[in-house]
């Protein structure tokens, strides 16, 4: 049998497969790494490169490897599947994916709901404002500055993160309100009672200016922004503004849903005083892998097109297979209460470790899905260079993670399987801790 590393050097190193890579996609098409890595397996929370490397993920895949890498009862399910049949598109009755959708929508905590699956949270979100703009007649849509809704055209036209919104064309007139980031900004002086009302009041202002919006569609917590978020029932308190109006709340799902959170299921109830949203997205970890995206929204809503529509590929049976043996796993073995308790104790860990490093402004988050902003020492300013150097030395000593923030914010982002044991969340903050010391000493 070959070992891993000569597996990768029969293929080409990887040094060449990123020449290839460059070569023939998009050069906006960002890669990490000086040295970008080919990652060929994985098991639970561990993956390998093609040179025999292996490292923890604390990334998996953007949010995505939710419950483990290679889980066993998902690989059985895709198989089974595979082997009766994997597609026929949804002009075909299809049993998984009713089963699915069942699941999802009671759930999803909305009423008399409805599931549509896509191929992605960026397709989730465009069937979201279309659904918005149709049932409302607006092309006006609220969304939140430092935020980020996907890759096509009418979701980067609603994205408020100008290093992901290649062009400010759009079929969609977009109005930006404050709240989805707690500790920068003309707020962020005040304590959180005084945040909401500030917020609220700008909210209200704006929409004294404007015709009445189609819909507000925000993240709970911030993902490509960094892991940011506002104090709990900021969208509760907006919420009570919009219904006054008849605009509708998207709750973007795609990074927070699933019990990620570890304190709430859906990243929305932590602002649900005021009721669920009328439509929230969803993707990423639900497929494990898999491509599975989708709306669910109450009836009324989503019912409101008044042409045929289909999918080609969102539903596919292999995919609902993929995404009902994921579902299950989640929810028998309790992954959102160990993401509370794991990601509890590795959120105190890194803290501890911050509060020793002047180059570290803060250490937030949920659950698992955890921020550590980083600026250079002394200031409040961003250091993106740093973050850079942190992920390639994170790397180094055998960890992935993540970066994002927004136009004046560079942030590291943790986000790791939901079924991370202490003995890992210990080894990758140790691991952290070293490359944070070492870039920064």
């Amino acid at each position: 049998m070959t070992t891993d590393a000569s597996q990768g050097q029969a293929h080409g190193s990887a040094k060449h497969l990123y020449q290839r890579h460059q070569s023939v996609l998009p050069d906006w098409l960002a890669v990490y790494y000086a040295d970008p890595i080919e990652l060929t397996h994985g098991e639970g929370r561990h993956v390998w490169d093609a040179e025999g490397n292996k490292y923890l993920d604390f990334f998996g895949g953007i949010l995505t490897t939710m419950t483990a890498h290679a889980l066993p009862e998902a690989t059985k399910a895709v198989s089974e599947q595979a082997g009766r049949i994997i597609h026929s598109s949804t002009l075909y009755l299809n049993r998984p994916m009713v089963d699915l959708a069942e699941r999802i929508a009671k759930l999803s905590g909305i009423p008399d709901a409805r599931v549509f699956f896509t191929t992605s949270g960026t397709e989730a979100n465009d069937t979201a404002l279309l659904l918005a703009t149709a049932y409302r007649r607006s092309n006006q849509i609220l969304a939140m500055r430092n935020s980020y809704h996907g890759r096509s055209f009418t979701s980067v036209g609603i994205t408020g993160n100008k290093g992901w919104s290649p062009t400010s064309l759009s079929p969609l007139q977009t109005l930006y309100v404050h709240g989805g980031v707690r500790t920068r900004g003309p707020y962020a002086d005040l304590d959180d009672a005084g945040f909401i009302a500030a917020c609220v009041a700008d909210l209200e202002d704006l929409l004294g200016h404007v015709r009445p919006p189609a819909a507000l569609i925000a993240e709970p917590i911030q993902g490509v922004g960094g892991f940011t978020a506002p104090p709990d029932g900021l969208y509760a308190a907006f919420r009570e503004v919009l219904q006054e109006r008849g605009i509708l709340w998207i709750a973007d799902e795609v990074q927070t849903g699933w019990g990620r959170t570890g304190d709430n299921f859906w990243g929305w109830q932590a602002h649900g005083q005021s009721g669920p949203p009328d439509m929230l997205t969803f993707a990423k970890g639900i497929g494990n892998g898999m491509s599975i995206g989708g709306v669910v929204a109450r009836a009324e809503v989503m019912n409101c097109l008044d042409s045929n529509s289909i999918s080609t590929f969102g539903g596919t049976q292999i995919t609902m297979a993929a995404g009902l043996a994921n579902l299950t796993y989640l929810l028998e073995h309790d992954l959102q209460g160990n993401a509370r308790r794991v990601g509890g104790l590795l959120i105190e860990r890194l803290r501890a470790v911050a509060a020793q490093l002047p180059g570290v402004r803060e250490v937030r988050g949920r659950g698992l899905m955890i921020g550590i902003e980083l600026v250079k020492p002394g200031t409040d300013q961003a250091d993106p260079d740093e973050a850079a150097a942190v992920l390639e030395a994170a790397r180094e000593g055998g960890l992935l993670i993540g970066k994002g923030g927004g136009h004046n914010t560079s942030v590291l982002r943790i986000a790791p399987p939901l079924s991370l044991t202490v003995a890992e969340a210990e080894e990758g903050a140790a691991i952290l801790e070293r490359a944070l010391r070492s870039t920064q000493f």
